[in-house]
Order: structure tokens, then sequence, then C-alpha cells
């Protein structure tokens, strides 16, 4: 026996099989999103670049501190000369931002960050303070302290915002002074 169905109702018997499927398939990634919410992603506190920031998670953090912990949300986010957002990063611009983020408006270059920085003793260091670097024969870097010896930069083109240590022997050669706004 053969069933004959006229050409209109083919096409919406199709049309209602794509739209069930599409249904379903918007179920199912809705539910691949709610799960994926449900797990816990890493915290600050698993990475060891961001454990002085979190050490005072209760307490009302400094403004260097909200600033470190902004630049720390950077790390990823590409080298750009002359960035100051979330699209790259120039060294400058890293702090700029960070500090904006946090709520102080610092200068933009890291001319006008080495002029209005308080400079700070080398025992006296805190998380957020500026981090003033001499590289290729002129005070040319800058990062923010995190804690433990460690700070936040914008390096160079072809690398992005990433955590350094200043005990790395090209860094602690470099490093000329630290200033607080």
């Amino acid at each position: 026996m053969v069933l004959i169905v006229p050409r209109c109702k083919v096409f919406h018997m199709l049309l209602q099989s794509a739209r069930n499927l599409t249904h379903t398939l918007m179920l199912l990634f809705a539910a691949s999103l709610l799960a994926a919410c449900s797990t816990p992603g890493p915290t600050a506190s698993q990475y060891p670049e961001s454990r002085k920031i979190d050490s005072a998670r209760n307490a009302p953090n400094s403004l260097g501190e909200r600033a470190a912990a902004v630049a720390v949300g950077q790390i990823g986010v590409p080298y750009r000369y002359g960035g100051q957002s979330t699209n790259g990063f120039d060294c400058s611009g890293l702090v700029h931002y960070s500090y904006a983020k946090a709520g102080k408006s610092v200068p933009r270059t890291t001319a006008g960050l080495w002029r209005s920085m308080d400079p700070v003793p080398g025992s006296e260091i805190r998380v957020g303070d500026v981090l003033f670097f001499h590289i290729e024969g002129k005070m040319s870097h800058v990062g923010l302290y995190l804690g433990d010896g460690r700070f936040v930069h914008a390096p160079a083109t072809g690398r992005s915002v990433s955590t350094e240590s200043l005990s790395n022997e090209f860094y602690r050669q470099a490093f000329v002074r630290a200033g607080r706004p």
C-alpha cells in the first residue's frame, strides 16, 4: 500500500521535524550551559600570584589590592603597544586601567607614573605598588606588585599579560624602585 500525501503536507511534516530538532538542540545547549555554571571554576586562591590578594577576602581591600586584583583579572589579554583596554594592554596601560577600575586615576605613561608616584623602599613594598624597571638603557617598564615577590605586567609584543617573579635574574637586575599612588 502506498501512502499519498500532498506536497504541502510533506513540507509541513518536515518543518515540524526541524522545529522539534531545533527545540531539542536548544534544550541540550541550555542544559550544558547550566551544568557548566554549576561546576565551580578555579578560584583566585588556586593561583600563587593572587594568594596575597585573596588573603584578606573579608576585610576591605586597599586601593592597591583592588588595582592588583583587576590586573590579575587581565592575565592572558594580549600585549598591544598603546593599549589600555581588555582588547590589549601595554605595561603602563595595564597599570592605568587597573587603578582606574579600582577607583583612582593615575598617569597613562611610564614616565608620568614615575613622576607621580611616591617612592617606596624595597622593604615596604605592598600589594598594588607600581614597580619600575630599567630596560634597554632606560626606565621603560612597569608592573603591579602582587606579594610574595611576584608582579603582574604586560611584557612585550607577541606575549600577553602575565605574572613574573622579582627573583628572575632579568627583572631583579632591571628593577629600579617601587612607587605608590
